[in-house]
């Protein structure tokens, strides 16, 4: 009988979480049912079969017992029923992010891109001075080979006042030491150059810049859409978010490259240039898709 009881209380628990919550007349409804199966349950209560042995006329009268236990399975019914029956709310409220979800937390992501991507330029332009710096040298030997022996002396002039205060003048070769003066100045004028790049330090710069934008960029990139979350609920695919995703992954890319560039893997400079060129194409695509969702944070968020 103990059985009994117990699993009619768990069938009515159960059998109402798996619907909808109802009406307040149907409630009290079910209560009432409840209550008098629990109160007929308990009038057959009898485990010792002790109203065998007592007399018709004592059984017939309920004693202070039966009613209290009558009066407590009523009443642990009811609540169960009462619990089991009341409409819960669907999903919670979500925690208060605070400055993350205002206008502060939100306009965070656009100003950080908007100065990544202007640093990715910067970025860029240290690269290429540093791959100038690089490749200066081989201009400069290339055009070394194109002029006539200076027999000793530095540069051409030098070699042509040697040769014009020799005993016996070679006009010929004199002639073609001055014809070589354009490429000598040319000469020169690199020379300079490499100079003024190794003294700026391109290298250093770029590197210590690509690792900031590595990092910065990511991080932002994963603010943006945890900041819309937070205040939204959900994410909205679109070209932003597409972009986005994307520009970390050639980032990713362009930093995979860099031991092998070290090595001297012409390859992997070629990979490394070129996804950082398109990185910076989306990153202009990314602006531009970002400035409508700019004007809705504007909107619909408030300060701070």
């Amino acid at each position: 009988m103990i059985r009994r009881i117990v699993l009619l209380s768990t069938l009515a628990t159960t059998a109402t979480g798996f619907t909808s919550p109802a009406s307040p007349l149907s409630s009290r409804q079910s209560t009432r049912v409840a209550a008098l199966e629990f109160e007929e349950a308990v009038q057959t209560f009898d485990p010792l079969n002790l109203s065998r042995d007592e007399s018709s006329e004592s059984s017939s009268l309920p004693s202070r017992d039966d009613n209290f236990g009558r009066t407590a399975a009523i009443a642990t019914a009811a609540a169960m029923t009462a619990l089991s029956t009341s409409p819960l709310s669907a999903s919670a409220a979500g925690p208060d992010w605070g400055l993350f979800e205002g206008r502060t937390g939100s306009l965070l992501h656009p100003a950080a891109m908007l100065s990544m991507a202007a640093f990715s330029i910067s970025t860029a332009l240290l690269g290429f001075q540093w791959r100038r710096q690089r490749t200066i040298g081989e201009e400069i030997s290339s055009l070394k080979k194109t002029l006539p022996k200076l027999n000793g002396s530095k540069t051409v002039r030098d070699a042509i006042a040697a040769a014009e205060g020799a005993e016996e003048v070679d006009f010929g070769y004199v002639s073609s030491l001055k014809g070589a003066l354009s490429v000598d100045a040319q000469i020169a004028e690199l020379t300079k150059e490499r100079k003024d790049l190794a003294s700026a330090g391109p290298r250093d710069k770029h590197f210590n810049q690509g690792s900031l934008l590595l990092f910065i960029g990511t991080a932002f990139a994963i603010e943006g859409p945890l900041n819309t979350y937070a205040r939204a609920g959900k994410l909205f695919p679109g070209p932003h978010l597409y972009a986005g995703a994307g520009l970390v992954v050639l980032w990713a890319l362009a930093a995979s490259m860099v031991p092998a560039m070290q090595k001297g893997n012409d390859t992997a400079r070629t990979v490394h240039i070129g996804a950082n060129l398109v990185g910076i194409g989306l990153f202009a695509w990314q602006v531009t898709s970002g400035i409508p969702i700019l004007f809705k944070v504007l909107e619909f968020t408030k300060w701070p």
